[in-house]
This record gives C-alpha cells, sequence and structure tokens, in this order.
C-alpha cells in the first residue's frame, strides 16, 4: 500500500472518528411546525444538546425537543419542540390569559400572540416531570392536552442552542 493510502485512510478514519464523537453530543433536527413561532419557524435547522441534563436539571425558559405517543402521518414517532413551563413541583394554571407559575403570572415576550386562551385549572408537576408549552400558544398541542400532559425528563431528546437556517437567523437558540 502506497504512503498516499495510507495518508488517505488515515484522515478518513479521523473524519469519521470525529463525526461519530460529535453525533454522541450534538444532534441537529429539523422544526417540522408552527408551535413554536414567534422563536423557531417551521424549517428551521437547530441543534440539541444531547448531554444538556447530563450535569445540571431542565430549567423553566428551556427549549427542548422530547419524544411523545403521537404520530406522524406516515405512522412514525412524532417529536415535539417545547418550552419548558414548570418542573417537579411547580403549580401550573392558566387564566385571564396568563400562565400562572406557582401563583405568580409569567412574563412572556417570546409568545406569539403576547397572551394564552383558555381556562386551564392548576395543575402540579409530578415529580421527574416538566410542563411545557409551545410559544405558539393558540397552535401548540402541549401539556395542556391530555394527549402530551406532563413529560416525563426521560423523554428529552436534547435541549435547542442553536440555530444554523435560515442564515439571517443563525445563532444561539434562547
Amino acid at each position: 500500500m502506497s504512503e498516499n493510502t495510507k495518508e488517505w485512510i488515515k484522515d478518513i478514519a479521523i473524519a469519521v472518528a470525529v463525526g461519530l464523537l460529535i453525533i454522541q453530543f450534538i444532534k441537529p433536527t429539523i422544526v417540522k411546525e408552527h408551535s413554536m413561532e414567534a422563536t423557531l419557524h417551521e424549517n428551521d435547522y437547530i441543534f440539541l444538546s444531547r448531554q444538556a441534563y447530563l450535569f445540571g436539571e431542565p430549567e423553566s425558559g428551556d427549549i427542548i425537543v422530547f419524544h411523545t405517543n403521537l404520530k406522524t402521518a406516515e405512522g412514525r414517532e412524532k417529536l415535539l419542540v417545547k418550552r419548558i413551563i414548570g418542573v417537579p413541583g411547580d403549580t401550573i394554571s392558566v387564566s385571564d390569559g396568563s400562565v400562572f407559575r406557582n401563583g405568580v403570572a409569567l412574563d412572556e415576550p417570546y409568545t406569539l400572540e403576547g397572551y394564552t386562551g383558555g381556562y386551564m385549572e392548576e395543575v402540579t408537576v409530578p415529580e421527574n416531570s416538566l410542563f411545557v408549552m409551545g410559544d405558539n400558544r393558540q397552535n401548540s398541542i402541549d401539556s395542556r392536552d391530555p394527549s402530551v400532559g406532563c413529560i416525563s425528563e426521560d423523554q428529552i431528546v436534547g435541549k435547542a442552542f442553536f440555530r444554523l437556517y435560515p442564515f439571517n437567523s443563525i445563532g444561539t437558540v434562547k
């Protein structure tokens, strides 16, 4: 085997090893729906940190992608992207156009409409669970819906941390 061929094999092996290492920590994904507008839009290309909660706990305000029992039109498992509103022990309710956490109305400038319609009686977030909502509250299947409910922390795929596309919106996800 020539020296040039050995160098090519070495370079390819290093590239594959680096690629495998990266996908252990970062998962790219594409936003498929409108439930996170105005923060994220359909077809935004985002990166998720798979290890975000290895050394820390999920926090209110984090945007996460998680597994659900919902199915896509093709019958595959549907992943959802939502914002964490409540962590274990928090009480969450909705009334008068606001979301209340532990009895205090949240300041939510990231919501699309600027308010949350409807009414939801107070619920307490169970241990190892999270209460999540989309930023487009009028068009979001989230913890208010019994088909989603409070999600288990085990369902989390990753925390959104960076938007790569569209290029005019490139940067960290807040």
